[in-house]
């Protein structure tokens, strides 16, 4: 999706958010005194949350999803601050390095447990330095194919691979990236050969999968489902979770195909220093369900293909280590390095 579709989507999910009750502001008055006893009230100054991506995409939207209803339930101004590069190594050392005073907090995605395995010597330490605050939702990757393609299912997919092997070519964000990881486990379970095509976005590789460069592209579900449907100009063949997508119910997921034990998405947490107060923490875990049950933010996230999850701290960070160990192992298995 382009960016500036991104960030209108953003745009209306903000506009689309209730307000609190009156009662907000008092809540978060009082929860602040409870903090802060003995010691300065937390937030005493703005909240800055940062995304280690650019603008207008899945990290970036899901931090503004929270921005108003933290402000609303915190009394204090929520700032989203984008500090993109190095696939989100750049924002989240940054993070690692903030005070943990609980007025500095990220927003990270699959990558941040990828990360772990594919660079050794990251500027910081994810189990050390830096902890869960809440998972907010999972977004399945969803398979999509070319029009002119002879398959019109994952199934026929793995069938057409099988009977002509290293023929499909199969595109990806970039090297490591959930798609490629992704794909690369749907190869380990069904034991066919395609050649991966790394590029530099999702954009450019749904774009040469729309004019038939690629055969196959499993991608966020936000950047495919546009361009899916009868009337698209890609084939929505399936969903790589434990269940369908609301916002495309037609397309069934990979296990309803026979093809067993692959699951990708990408996904979004929001995590602090390692060092912030437990009372801090346990304050935005609960500001963060609350939020993600409302209407209009579980309207968008069906819309963006994302199902809202709200963990609390504890069951957030053992969510980040599985996710981290299941990768390391399809990245081991498939000889992935970024040399």
């Amino acid at each position: 999706m382009a960016r500036a579709a991104w960030a209108a989507l953003g745009a209306a999910a903000l506009l689309a958010l209730p307000g609190l009750p009156a009662q907000a502001s008092g809540q978060a008055k009082a929860q602040q005194a409870q903090v802060g006893q003995g010691a300065q009230p937390w937030p005493s100054r703005p909240v800055r949350i940062i995304v280690p991506y650019a603008p207008g995409g899945f990290t970036d939207q899901m931090a503004r999803l929270l921005q108003p209803g933290l402000q609303q339930r915190l009394g204090q101004p929520v700032v989203v601050d984008n500090k993109p590069g190095a696939n989100s190594i750049t924002g989240v050392a940054e993070l690692a390095r903030a005070a943990p005073d609980g007025h500095t907090l990220g927003v990270v995605i699959a990558a941040y447990a990828v990360n772990t395995t594919l660079y050794p010597k990251l500027p910081y330490d994810p189990a050390k330095d830096l902890r869960g605050v809440s998972l907010l939702g999972i977004s399945p990757l969803v398979a999509g194919v070319a029009k002119q393609v002879p398959f019109q299912s994952a199934a026929q997919l793995i069938e057409h691979a099988r009977a002509h092997p290293g023929k499909l070519s199969y595109g990806s964000s970039g090297k490591g990236a959930s798609a490629h990881l992704t794909t690369e486990l749907l190869k380990w379970r069904t034991k066919v050969d395609m050649v991966h095509v790394p590029y530099r976005g999702a954009a450019p590789a749904l774009a040469d999968l729309i004019g038939g460069h690629i055969d196959l592209l499993l991608d966020a579900p936000t950047n495919l489902i546009e361009h899916g449907g009868p009337q698209g100009r890609v084939q929505l063949i399936g969903v790589a979770g434990a269940e369908r997508l609301p916002a495309i119910p037609d397309v069934p997921t990979f296990a309803e195909q026979g093809i067993a034990g692959v699951e990708g998405s990408t996904w979004a947490a929001l995590i602090a220093p390692a060092a912030v107060p437990d009372a801090v923490v346990q304050q935005l875990a609960q500001a963060t369900a609350q939020i993600l049950q409302e209407p209009a933010v579980q309207a968008t996230l069906q819309r963006m293909g994302t199902f809202p999850k709200g963990l609390p701290p504890a069951q957030t960070d053992a969510f980040i280590a599985e996710e981290t160990a299941k990768w390391a192992g399809v990245i081991q298995q498939a000889g992935i390095t970024l040399d």
